[in-house]
């Protein structure tokens, strides 16, 4: 359940309290002065299916974001609906993709181990080691929140979480670029090493795998954000990504760079795909949300 509560005038709140009355999925409509002389606070508990609508109504009331509280809270019952944790709540997606666009620290920070565990994974043609890579990457994060603004029309915070992404992919494919080189400057590359031998030597051309890989990878992703499973499929988007990353990193560190035109292809082409797959899966999404009668 979510618990809402707008402030503005008494006239204003009137008509908000009035709307939250005759709306479906809305109770414990509740209302009491506010702070200053002639305005109110209004409150209710709204399901989750009915928060969009619910925040469309205010607004068209014309209670601005900044009167308009969300805050989500657990019910404790033995007749709640199964499928009202699941629904989806655009302005919950929004709110995390505004989140999750940011470069922080941490995600930048994340995506140098994932390309530096990736980068030896390479070298010593180790699938655990880059399957462990994919698990510590969190490039899920923007790659959804590029989809939410898309699908919501947001230009800024599709540029964004794409520009989060681009600095994380650079990050990863950086470092694996730098150990890369200094492992053959060491003279530390295991015998008899070539590159075009590690399990990850197709990532040099794009073919029909990596299309649809990416387009389903998307998809996962998406989904997550309503399944609560994103941790998992985290390692599901990033086996698009990190690879491919850290590949190119291992070529250019090498000085390899024939290969280097190949590798960014692929990842370009993943990138593309996966926000595409994760934009058609949110449509549809949000289309069958509005169409859901328990909303």
């Amino acid at each position: 359940m979510i618990r809402l509560e707008a402030y503005g005038s008494k006239e204003r709140m009137a008509r908000a309290e009035a709307a939250l009355d005759r709306l479906e999925g809305v109770e414990r409509v509740t209302s009491v002065d506010g702070s200053q002389p002639g305005h109110v606070v209004v409150g209710a508990v709204v399901s989750r299916q009915s928060v969009d609508r619910v925040v469309a109504e205010m607004r068209q009331i014309g209670i601005s974001d900044e009167d308009l509280t969300l805050t989500r809270e657990e019910r404790i019952g033995r007749f709640m609906p199964a499928r009202s944790d699941a629904a989806l709540v655009w302005e919950d997606v929004l709110g995390s993709a505004r989140i999750d666009a940011r470069p922080v620290f941490h995600y930048l920070a994340f995506m140098f181990v994932a390309g530096v565990i990736a980068c030896y994974g390479v070298l010593d043609n180790n699938g655990i080691l880059i399957v462990g890579a994919m698990a510590v990457s969190p490039d899920l994060l923007p790659i959804t929140a590029i989809a939410v603004g898309v699908v919501g029309a947001r230009i800024a915070l599709a540029s964004r979480a794409l520009l989060t992404l681009a600095f994380g992919l650079t990050t990863a494919t950086v470092s694996a670029t730098v150990f890369a080189f200094l492992q053959e400057a060491l003279d530390l590359l295991p015998g008899g090493f070539d590159v075009d031998q590690t399990i990850l030597h197709s990532l040099t051309s794009v073919n029909d795998e990596t299309i649809v890989v990416a387009l389903f990878a998307g998809a996962a992703g998406m989904l997550a954000l309503e399944s609560r499973a994103s941790s998992a499929v985290g390692v599901a988007i990033s086996v698009t990504t990190i690879p491919a990353a850290a590949y190119l990193g291992v070529v250019l560190g090498l000085g390899d760079l024939s290969k280097a035109g190949g590798a960014i292809a692929v990842l370009a082409t993943n990138v593309v795909m996966m926000v595409i797959g994760a934009s058609v899966t949110l449509f549809v999404q949000r289309l069958v949300a509005s169409r859901d009668p328990a909303a």
